[in-house]
């Protein structure tokens, strides 16, 4: 049965006016914003007063943001391949038949169904704590007295290892299922095939398994590069200026809750959230660029 246009728009209208409620009009709001002085965050638009690019001329000036984005890239980069390498291993060692990877699959994946500030806290309680966390404890009865004494949560030194530690920990899963779901989606008789010329496991892996999943890594990574930028739990928990993240620098600027975030400054946390959704954007497409799917059969 052909439909008309306009049956197809009243349809539609519904589903439109939601996402143009939910998502454009913030958006379009918080541009706004970014270019005026703002008393509070739900003050209508006829007490704004502009600014013009002075918010981002501040932004760009302080020293706070500055370590929040440098921060962000470290985490992108680094803690970004750390997660990304390791979903990718235990996702072809959980795809090779092994015995009870069910049981993994679920054991591993089990920290993305726990709370991002009940994970922090047990990595800082439990795992780093220098008096009697895990580590502590396990390298004293290896007799690892130098490694035990290791100050983790020292500020200026380690804190932010450590975050970043915790963060691998409880994003590990996500990747590793995305990553299972493509590997099995590979037709088997390309490693049959693979088998009978003589690979080996490896070769298996470079010239099978990598190619097809090409698709899958660039959507990882996009999918990573929007969670760092919207990283904030643990960088709340492992509490320090070395630890700041853009995200956590917005809310401060929007509630004041840091010793070098003494005022309310909406125009400015909204000229930073701006930043940061350019640069997620930027990223994104260069990923996309850089990282085509060629769209084998598999």
């Amino acid at each position: 049965m052909k439909q008309s246009k306009g049956t197809i728009a009243v349809f539609l209208a519904p589903a439109i006016i939601l996402f143009a409620i939910v998502f454009i009009y913030p958006v379009v709001r918080t541009v706004g914003m970014s270019f005026n002085e703002v008393g509070n965050i739900t003050a209508d638009s006829s007490t704004w007063s502009w600014t013009g690019i002075s918010n981002y001329v501040d932004l760009m000036n302080t020293r706070l943001f500055r370590i929040s984005m440098v921060n962000f890239l470290k985490i992108w980069i680094f803690t970004g391949i750390a997660t990304l390498v390791l979903a990718l291993l235990l996702a072809t060692i959980l795809t090779s038949g092994i015995i009870g990877q069910k049981f993994f699959r679920a054991v591993i994946y089990m920290p993305n169904v726990i709370s991002g500030v009940a994970v922090g806290y047990m990595w800082l309680l439990y795992v780093f704590n220098a008096d009697y966390g895990l580590l502590h404890s396990l390298f004293l009865k290896l007799g690892w007295e130098t490694a035990a004494n290791f100050q983790w949560l020292s500020v200026g030194g380690n804190v932010f290892l450590a975050m970043c530690i915790a963060y691998v920990f409880s994003s590990v899963g996500y990747y590793m299922l995305m990553y299972i779901s493509g590997i099995e989606k590979i037709s088997k008789d390309y490693y049959e095939s693979a088998t009978l010329d003589g690979a080996n496991g490896f070769q298996k892996f470079m010239n099978i398994t990598l190619p097809l999943l090409k698709g899958v890594i660039g959507t990882s990574i996009t999918l990573w590069t929007s969670r760092v930028m919207g990283f904030f739990a643990l960088s709340q928990i492992f509490n320090s200026t070395e630890t700041t993240v853009p995200m956590k620098y917005v809310y401060q600027l929007l509630f004041g809750s840091s010793d070098e975030v003494t005022e309310l400054k909406v125009g400015k946390a909204a000229a930073a959230a701006v930043v940061m959704t350019v640069t997620v954007t930027i990223i994104s497409m260069v990923i996309k660029r850089v990282i085509k799917d060629e769209n084998y059969e598999i």
